[in-house]
């Protein structure tokens, strides 16, 4: 199953960051939260929606490698402008929420499940 980012952006209170970015095209196979890049870079998959509190360069680089269209900080946590430029670069969406991990996970886990 899968889910647009259109549909979940209104349900985490989710605000996109970058430009440029079509959500209904940006397709959502799954999710994971860590705030270890070598465990995202063993375990999460192309299509799944990054969770994570950092918000360095490097989170971009393991988000492209790995083809995670898109990354949500959760708690209204921001990144720096230089991530944001380089999300833009990388064509990986980044989105802020007001939510917790756990509530954001819990929400895309219920739309993906629920289908």
């Amino acid at each position: 199953m899968k889910i647009t980012l259109k549909e979940l952006m209104p349900l985490i209170d989710g605000k996109v960051l970058t430009e440029d970015n079509d959500l209904e095209n940006i397709e959502i196979t799954n999710g994971y939260a860590s705030d270890l890049l070598s465990d995202v870079m063993g375990n999460a998959k192309e299509g799944h929606l990054w969770i994570t509190i950092m918000r360095h360069l490097n989170v971009i680089a393991v988000a492209s490698l790995t083809g995670l269209p898109a990354v949500v900080f959760p708690k209204n946590i921001l990144p720096d402008q230089t991530v944001i430029l380089k999300a833009n670069e990388e064509n990986v969406c980044l989105i802020n929420s007001s939510l917790s991990t756990f509530e954001i996970a819990g929400i895309l886990y219920g739309l993906l499940h629920s289908k």
